[in-house]
């Protein structure tokens, strides 16, 4: 069975991982601080705050920027449980608008038409590695400071609706001659199990607000934030005499550990020459075979506007077929050995969103994406053969199902 998206863990990896456990140290310390640090180069942005989770991340900064009761947060239908459920948690309301049919990204022009006074945050997410069109997101919020309500001293400062990117599966994609971590106000990553370069669990929140905003003292506030509102860590405790500490917030637990930022920073150095030239050769290879199909449609990998995903999924579309018929290709494809995968259900399909009343029916573009696509392997180890196998299960499948 050619399997859908495991890590590559080699011998590096191990041995970075077992100094770790060797050192005595393997909670927040060193090597989290360090690779913070190194994705803050990456992506040239100020601060960078490791998590164990983008989730994490996501919610931590919709409760810094003091999203409550009442507010109003936009997001895309097309999108993993999690941006939703992250402005649950804060007793806000997501306003859920329809995506491209082009790219899968969430449409700028129906953000326009949600937005309202209630409206305190938009949270675009960078659907398979593709970055949305975050000109027109930076120019959009800009355009409507007029309807801002600000209630908090950060909404205040910011004077405007907060985008906050769900970046999760985008570490390493190009916009317009920018990485993705610096292409708006905030931005969170994921480095689950699955995703282009992994921590086995973890995140990192990207911070590029602008002024008067201070990147490195909200990096620090939410240092406190994020592990139990205490004042200092672990690490600033062993200090010689500095073992007194306070807590000065009711604070949340989400800090990386050491063990896994050590995965991160092996992953990190090998990405751009090693992991991304892999992965885009592995979905170059897909588009080259389907695009000789007329019921292909393949995914955009680059536009000509200096647009690049990092190439996480390769979200193959199949023209003309309904929900049944590309669940039938799916089956078809696994009798083939060959893993695949949806991204995603769309969330106003969930049962939780249902009983909060919202219906697919609203989103006809989201529904029709998600009810042809589907998510072809893309790993490291993948062989020429593995792809070949793929491509040769995919073709199959497709023709005897639509035949």
């Amino acid at each position: 069975m050619i399997p859908f998206s495991p890590p590559h863990i080699d011998k590096k990896i191990i041995d970075e991982v077992t100094k770790v456990l060797q050192s005595g140290w393997i909670t927040t310390g060193p090597r989290t601080k360090l690779f913070e640090k190194q994705l803050a180069q990456y992506c040239g942005t100020q601060s960078v705050l490791c998590l164990n989770s983008a989730t994490a991340g996501l919610e931590i900064m919709l409760r810094w920027f003091g999203v409550k009761e009442g507010d109003e947060v936009i997001l895309p239908a097309y999108t993993y449980s999690a941006t939703a459920n992250v402005v649950m948690h804060c007793g806000a309301t997501p306003v859920f608008v329809d995506v491209n049919a082009s790219d899968f990204n969430i449409s700028v022009s129906n953000i326009e038409k949600a937005i309202t006074s209630k409206t305190k945050v938009i949270m675009p997410v960078d659907f398979g590695g593709y970055p949305c069109s975050y000109d027109e997101l930076n120019a959009l919020v800009l355009k409507h400071k007029n309807k801002f309500s600000p209630d908090t001293q950060e909404q205040k400062m910011l004077e405007r609706i907060l985008i906050l990117s769900d970046s999760a599966h985008s570490f390493g994609a190009w916009y317009k001659g920018k990485r993705a971590g610096s292409l708006t106000d905030v931005s969170v990553f994921s480095f689950h199990a699955v995703k282009n370069l992994t921590t086995a669990e973890g995140g990192a929140v990207s911070l590029n607000l602008p002024i008067p905003f201070d990147n490195e003292k909200i990096y620090k506030e939410l240092c406190v934030k994020t592990l139990h509102g205490q004042d200092k860590d672990a690490l600033a405790k062993t200090q010689k005499g500095n073992w007194r500490y306070d807590v000065v917030e009711a604070g949340y637990k989400c800090n990386m550990t050491d063990i896994t930022a050590a995965i991160g920073i092996v992953e990190l150095e090998r990405y751009d020459n090693d992991t991304l030239p892999k992965r885009k050769s592995i979905c170059t290879k897909y588009s080259a075979a389907f695009s000789k199909y007329s019921w292909a449609q393949v995914p955009v990998l680059k536009s000509e506007f200096e647009i690049e995903t990092c190439y996480h999924l390769y979200a193959l579309r199949i023209k003309g077929i309904t929900e049944a018929q590309r669940d039938a290709i799916i089956k078809e494809i696994f009798d083939y050995d060959v893993s695949v995968n949806v991204h995603f259900i769309p969330i106003p399909m969930m049962s939780f969103y249902k009983n909060k009343g919202f219906d697919i029916k609203n989103y006809p573009v989201t529904f029709d994406n998600y009810s042809r696509e589907i998510s072809l392997p893309i790993f490291y180890d993948l062989t020429d053969e593995m792809v070949k196998t793929v491509i040769d299960a995919v073709i199959k499948s497709v023709e005897k199902v639509i035949a």
